[in-house]
Protein backbone atom coordinates (compact mmCIF):
# COMPACT_ATOMS: atom_id res chain seq x y z
CA UNK A 1 0.00 0.00 0.00
CA UNK A 2 1.03 3.46 -0.53
CA UNK A 3 1.65 5.96 2.15
CA UNK A 4 -1.18 8.17 3.24
CA UNK A 5 -0.41 12.11 1.99
CA UNK A 6 -0.93 14.47 5.13
CA UNK A 7 -1.81 18.36 4.00
CA UNK A 8 -0.41 19.94 6.83
CA UNK A 9 -1.55 23.96 7.19
CA UNK A 10 0.55 26.14 9.41
CA UNK A 11 2.93 23.47 8.74
CA UNK A 12 6.12 25.92 9.73
CA UNK A 13 4.89 26.88 13.24
CA UNK A 14 5.35 25.70 16.71
CA UNK A 15 3.16 22.62 16.37
CA UNK A 16 3.26 22.03 12.88
CA UNK A 17 7.19 21.65 12.49
CA UNK A 18 6.74 19.12 15.08
CA UNK A 19 4.04 17.67 13.36
CA UNK A 20 5.76 17.05 10.26
CA UNK A 21 8.79 15.64 12.02
CA UNK A 22 6.49 13.05 13.07
CA UNK A 23 4.65 12.10 10.36
CA UNK A 24 7.74 11.85 7.76
CA UNK A 25 9.42 9.80 10.94
CA UNK A 26 5.91 7.74 10.72
CA UNK A 27 5.97 6.88 7.54
CA UNK A 28 3.58 9.70 5.37
CA UNK A 29 4.13 12.07 2.50
CA UNK A 30 3.41 15.36 4.21
CA UNK A 31 2.70 18.41 2.02
CA UNK A 32 3.04 21.64 4.02
CA UNK A 33 1.07 24.92 3.54
CA UNK A 34 2.15 28.17 5.40
CA UNK A 35 1.10 32.20 4.49
CA UNK A 36 4.20 33.13 7.00
CA UNK A 37 2.29 35.56 8.87
CA UNK A 38 3.63 38.49 9.94
CA UNK A 39 2.63 38.14 13.77
CA UNK A 40 6.46 36.79 14.42
CA UNK A 41 9.61 36.97 12.20
CA UNK A 42 9.49 34.91 9.19
CA UNK A 43 12.88 34.00 9.65
CA UNK A 44 11.48 31.71 12.91
CA UNK A 45 9.64 30.02 10.85
CA UNK A 46 12.16 29.16 7.91
CA UNK A 47 14.40 27.72 11.16
CA UNK A 48 11.46 25.73 12.25
CA UNK A 49 11.36 23.83 8.67
CA UNK A 50 15.06 23.71 8.37
CA UNK A 51 15.81 20.15 9.88
CA UNK A 52 12.96 18.51 6.92
CA UNK A 53 12.93 21.02 4.27
CA UNK A 54 14.60 18.54 1.93
CA UNK A 55 12.97 15.45 2.92
CA UNK A 56 12.33 13.30 -0.03
CA UNK A 57 8.91 12.78 1.29
CA UNK A 58 8.04 17.04 1.85
CA UNK A 59 6.78 19.33 -0.18
CA UNK A 60 6.12 22.70 0.45
CA UNK A 61 3.57 25.67 -0.46
CA UNK A 62 3.18 28.95 0.20
CA UNK A 63 -0.23 30.14 0.40
CA UNK A 64 -2.64 32.19 2.32
CA UNK A 65 -6.30 30.49 3.09
CA UNK A 66 -7.94 34.10 3.78
CA UNK A 67 -7.09 33.96 -0.63
CA UNK A 68 -9.82 31.67 -0.73
CA UNK A 69 -10.16 27.73 -2.10
CA UNK A 70 -8.30 28.57 -5.43
CA UNK A 71 -4.85 29.85 -3.98
CA UNK A 72 -4.41 26.54 -2.61
CA UNK A 73 -2.22 23.53 -4.69
CA UNK A 74 -4.30 21.17 -6.49
CA UNK A 75 -2.21 18.01 -4.45
CA UNK A 76 -4.14 15.20 -3.73
CA UNK A 77 -4.12 14.40 -0.19
CA UNK A 78 -5.98 11.80 2.08
CA UNK A 79 -6.13 13.77 4.74
CA UNK A 80 -5.63 17.53 5.92
CA UNK A 81 -4.13 18.79 9.54
CA UNK A 82 -5.84 21.75 10.00
CA UNK A 83 -3.43 23.77 12.80
CA UNK A 84 -3.22 27.31 10.67
CA UNK A 85 -4.66 29.69 12.46
CA UNK A 86 -3.96 33.39 13.94
CA UNK A 87 -3.12 32.88 17.13
CA UNK A 88 -3.20 34.92 20.84
CA UNK A 89 -6.26 35.45 23.15
CA UNK A 90 -5.14 39.17 23.36
CA UNK A 91 -4.33 40.39 20.29
CA UNK A 92 -7.55 39.31 19.28
CA UNK A 93 -9.60 41.15 21.66
CA UNK A 94 -7.56 44.57 19.86
CA UNK A 95 -8.02 42.90 16.51
CA UNK A 96 -11.42 40.68 16.27
CA UNK A 97 -12.08 41.22 12.40
CA UNK A 98 -8.67 39.74 11.31
CA UNK A 99 -9.02 36.81 13.71
CA UNK A 100 -12.42 35.99 12.37
CA UNK A 101 -11.18 36.79 8.67
CA UNK A 102 -8.34 33.69 9.17
CA UNK A 103 -10.05 31.64 11.19
CA UNK A 104 -13.43 31.01 10.39
CA UNK A 105 -13.39 32.60 6.84
CA UNK A 106 -9.70 30.85 6.17
CA UNK A 107 -11.17 27.72 8.07
CA UNK A 108 -14.52 27.86 5.48
CA UNK A 109 -11.82 28.19 2.25
CA UNK A 110 -10.38 25.24 3.38
CA UNK A 111 -13.44 22.97 3.66
CA UNK A 112 -14.47 24.41 0.28
CA UNK A 113 -11.19 23.21 -1.24
CA UNK A 114 -11.45 20.08 0.92
CA UNK A 115 -14.87 19.68 -0.92
CA UNK A 116 -13.23 20.43 -4.66
CA UNK A 117 -11.21 17.84 -4.36
CA UNK A 118 -12.70 14.74 -2.67
CA UNK A 119 -10.29 14.99 0.28
CA UNK A 120 -12.61 13.64 3.11
CA UNK A 121 -10.73 13.11 6.33
CA UNK A 122 -9.86 16.49 8.83
CA UNK A 123 -7.85 16.64 12.03
CA UNK A 124 -8.94 20.53 13.10
CA UNK A 125 -6.41 22.32 15.79
CA UNK A 126 -9.16 23.72 18.36
CA UNK A 127 -8.54 25.84 21.70
CA UNK A 128 -8.82 25.11 25.42
CA UNK A 129 -10.42 29.02 24.87
CA UNK A 130 -13.54 27.92 24.10
CA UNK A 131 -14.33 26.87 27.32
CA UNK A 132 -13.99 30.49 28.85
CA UNK A 133 -14.75 30.31 32.55
CA UNK A 134 -16.84 27.53 32.67
CA UNK A 135 -17.19 26.83 36.30
CA UNK A 136 -17.53 22.81 35.88
CA UNK A 137 -13.63 21.08 36.05
CA UNK A 138 -12.44 19.75 34.59
CA UNK A 139 -13.51 20.43 30.81
CA UNK A 140 -15.36 17.54 29.48
CA UNK A 141 -15.64 17.99 25.64
CA UNK A 142 -19.66 17.84 26.16
CA UNK A 143 -19.77 21.09 27.90
CA UNK A 144 -21.52 24.01 26.66
CA UNK A 145 -19.32 26.26 25.09
CA UNK A 146 -21.68 28.07 22.96
CA UNK A 147 -21.81 30.00 26.44
CA UNK A 148 -18.33 30.50 27.38
CA UNK A 149 -16.08 31.97 25.25
CA UNK A 150 -14.78 35.50 26.16
CA UNK A 151 -12.43 36.35 23.80
CA UNK A 152 -12.54 36.89 19.64
CA UNK A 153 -9.76 34.32 19.39
CA UNK A 154 -12.01 31.45 21.25
CA UNK A 155 -15.07 32.46 19.40
CA UNK A 156 -13.45 31.72 15.86
CA UNK A 157 -12.43 28.36 17.17
CA UNK A 158 -15.50 27.55 18.12
CA UNK A 159 -17.02 28.88 15.21
CA UNK A 160 -14.44 26.44 13.56
CA UNK A 161 -15.80 23.68 15.26
CA UNK A 162 -19.30 24.03 13.98
CA UNK A 163 -18.35 24.58 10.60
CA UNK A 164 -16.28 21.53 10.11
CA UNK A 165 -19.32 19.98 12.13
CA UNK A 166 -21.65 21.30 9.04
CA UNK A 167 -19.02 19.49 6.32
CA UNK A 168 -19.38 16.40 8.21
CA UNK A 169 -23.19 16.33 7.89
CA UNK A 170 -23.57 17.73 4.16
CA UNK A 171 -20.16 16.37 2.69
CA UNK A 172 -19.78 12.93 4.50
CA UNK A 173 -16.18 14.93 6.11
CA UNK A 174 -14.71 12.39 8.64
CA UNK A 175 -13.35 14.92 11.41
CA UNK A 176 -11.63 15.27 15.21
CA UNK A 177 -12.34 18.44 16.70
CA UNK A 178 -9.01 18.96 19.01
CA UNK A 179 -8.79 21.15 21.80
CA UNK A 180 -5.06 22.00 22.66
CA UNK A 181 -4.31 23.08 26.18
CA UNK A 182 -1.28 25.76 26.52
CA UNK A 183 0.96 23.61 24.45
CA UNK A 184 4.83 24.48 25.55
CA UNK A 185 8.43 22.90 24.85
CA UNK A 186 11.10 23.83 22.07
CA UNK A 187 10.22 26.25 18.97
CA UNK A 188 7.36 27.69 21.04
CA UNK A 189 6.01 31.29 19.61
CA UNK A 190 7.72 34.18 21.21
CA UNK A 191 4.90 35.76 22.77
CA UNK A 192 3.58 33.39 25.02
CA UNK A 193 4.51 32.94 28.73
CA UNK A 194 7.34 30.79 29.37
CA UNK A 195 9.03 31.74 26.39
CA UNK A 196 9.01 35.09 27.87
CA UNK A 197 9.65 34.34 31.46
CA UNK A 198 12.77 32.61 29.91
CA UNK A 199 14.09 35.58 27.96
CA UNK A 200 13.48 37.97 31.21
CA UNK A 201 15.20 35.62 33.27
CA UNK A 202 18.04 35.50 31.51
CA UNK A 203 18.05 39.44 31.45
CA UNK A 204 17.85 40.00 34.86
CA UNK A 205 14.54 41.94 34.13
CA UNK A 206 11.34 41.27 36.28
CA UNK A 207 8.34 38.73 35.01
CA UNK A 208 4.77 40.18 34.60
CA UNK A 209 2.22 38.27 36.86
CA UNK A 210 -1.47 39.88 35.63
CA UNK A 211 -3.54 39.23 38.25
CA UNK A 212 -2.73 37.70 41.97
CA UNK A 213 -0.42 34.79 40.38
CA UNK A 214 -3.41 32.18 41.04
CA UNK A 215 -4.83 31.60 37.59
CA UNK A 216 -3.44 28.16 36.36
CA UNK A 217 -3.06 26.59 32.98
CA UNK A 218 -2.94 22.85 31.57
CA UNK A 219 0.70 23.38 30.26
CA UNK A 220 1.24 19.98 27.51
CA UNK A 221 4.88 19.52 25.93
CA UNK A 222 4.44 19.51 22.54
CA UNK A 223 5.72 16.39 21.71
CA UNK A 224 2.59 14.80 23.82
CA UNK A 225 0.15 17.55 21.33
CA UNK A 226 1.96 15.82 18.61
CA UNK A 227 1.24 12.18 19.72
CA UNK A 228 -2.30 13.09 19.94
CA UNK A 229 -2.45 14.62 16.76
CA UNK A 230 -0.16 11.63 14.96
CA UNK A 231 -2.90 9.26 16.82
CA UNK A 232 -5.79 11.19 15.57
CA UNK A 233 -4.77 10.94 11.69
CA UNK A 234 -4.39 7.21 12.36
CA UNK A 235 -7.81 7.01 13.62
CA UNK A 236 -9.31 8.92 10.79
CA UNK A 237 -7.64 7.19 8.17
CA UNK A 238 -8.67 3.60 9.83
CA UNK A 239 -12.25 4.71 10.69
CA UNK A 240 -15.47 5.93 8.69
CA UNK A 241 -18.19 8.29 10.05
CA UNK A 242 -16.46 9.90 12.41
CA UNK A 243 -17.36 13.48 13.68
CA UNK A 244 -15.73 13.64 17.67
CA UNK A 245 -14.41 16.79 20.15
CA UNK A 246 -11.62 15.56 22.06
CA UNK A 247 -9.07 17.78 24.69
CA UNK A 248 -5.28 17.22 24.24
CA UNK A 249 -4.33 18.50 27.65
CA UNK A 250 -2.53 17.09 30.52
CA UNK A 251 -4.91 17.10 32.90
CA UNK A 252 -2.41 18.68 35.53
CA UNK A 253 -3.40 22.89 35.86
CA UNK A 254 -0.52 24.52 37.19
CA UNK A 255 -0.58 27.93 39.11
CA UNK A 256 0.90 31.07 37.24
CA UNK A 257 3.58 31.27 40.45
CA UNK A 258 4.55 27.65 40.50
CA UNK A 259 4.69 28.35 36.74
CA UNK A 260 7.62 30.85 37.36
CA UNK A 261 9.24 29.48 40.16
CA UNK A 262 9.56 25.69 38.41
CA UNK A 263 10.88 28.48 35.20
CA UNK A 264 13.65 30.36 37.94
CA UNK A 265 14.82 26.72 39.27
CA UNK A 266 15.19 25.41 35.42
CA UNK A 267 16.92 28.81 34.22
CA UNK A 268 18.65 29.06 37.88
CA UNK A 269 17.97 32.61 38.81
CA UNK A 270 15.39 33.54 41.84
CA UNK A 271 12.15 35.65 39.65
CA UNK A 272 11.63 38.97 40.51
CA UNK A 273 8.18 39.82 40.46
CA UNK A 274 6.22 42.69 38.78
CA UNK A 275 2.12 42.69 39.89
CA UNK A 276 -0.11 43.87 36.67
CA UNK A 277 -3.62 43.75 35.90
CA UNK A 278 -5.49 40.70 34.42
CA UNK A 279 -5.41 40.90 30.79
CA UNK A 280 -8.48 41.31 28.74
CA UNK A 281 -10.05 37.76 27.76
CA UNK A 282 -7.71 35.65 29.62
CA UNK A 283 -8.95 32.54 31.71
CA UNK A 284 -8.67 32.00 35.09
CA UNK A 285 -8.05 28.39 34.64
CA UNK A 286 -7.35 25.69 32.00
CA UNK A 287 -8.09 22.13 33.02
CA UNK A 288 -8.58 19.02 30.39
CA UNK A 289 -10.41 16.03 31.45
CA UNK A 290 -8.33 13.83 29.14
CA UNK A 291 -10.56 10.39 29.85
CA UNK A 292 -12.23 10.55 26.09
CA UNK A 293 -9.12 11.13 23.98
CA UNK A 294 -7.30 8.13 26.19
CA UNK A 295 -10.46 5.96 25.33
CA UNK A 296 -10.08 7.08 21.79
CA UNK A 297 -6.91 7.36 20.36
CA UNK A 298 -4.58 5.58 23.46
CA UNK A 299 -3.27 9.56 24.02
CA UNK A 300 -1.28 9.57 27.35
CA UNK A 301 0.91 12.82 28.16
CA UNK A 302 4.22 11.76 29.76
CA UNK A 303 6.55 14.72 29.96
CA UNK A 304 6.67 16.02 33.28
CA UNK A 305 6.84 19.92 33.50
CA UNK A 306 10.26 19.65 34.71
CA UNK A 307 11.19 18.11 32.17
CA UNK A 308 9.45 19.69 29.27
CA UNK A 309 11.12 23.06 30.62
CA UNK A 310 14.59 21.40 30.75
CA UNK A 311 14.26 20.73 26.77
CA UNK A 312 12.68 24.15 26.49
CA UNK A 313 15.46 25.92 27.74
CA UNK A 314 17.99 23.91 26.47
CA UNK A 315 16.54 24.65 22.77
CA UNK A 316 16.26 28.69 23.30
CA UNK A 317 19.18 30.42 22.40
CA UNK A 318 20.96 32.81 25.17
CA UNK A 319 20.23 35.92 24.46
CA UNK A 320 17.03 36.12 21.96
CA UNK A 321 14.85 38.92 22.06
CA UNK A 322 11.23 39.05 21.29
CA UNK A 323 10.66 40.00 18.08
CA UNK A 324 9.28 43.53 17.19
CA UNK A 325 5.73 44.09 19.31
CA UNK A 326 5.87 40.73 20.97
Amino acid sequence: MRPSTVLVTGCAGFIGSHLCERLLHDGYHVVGLDNFDPFYAREVKEANLAGFAEHPHFSFYEADLRDGPAALPPVAADIVVHLAAKAGVGPSVLEPAAYLESNVMGTMHLLEWMRQHGVRKLFFASSSSVYGNATEKPFREDLNTLATCISPYAASKLAGEELVHTYHHLYQVDALNARFFTVYGPRQRPDLAIHKFVRLLRAGQPIPVFGNGSTSRDYTFVADTVDGIARGVHYLLTHTGVFETVNLGNNRPVPLLKLIEAVGQVVGVVPELSFQPLQAGDVDTTFADISKAQALLGYRPRTSLAEGLRQFVAWLPVGQVAPAGV
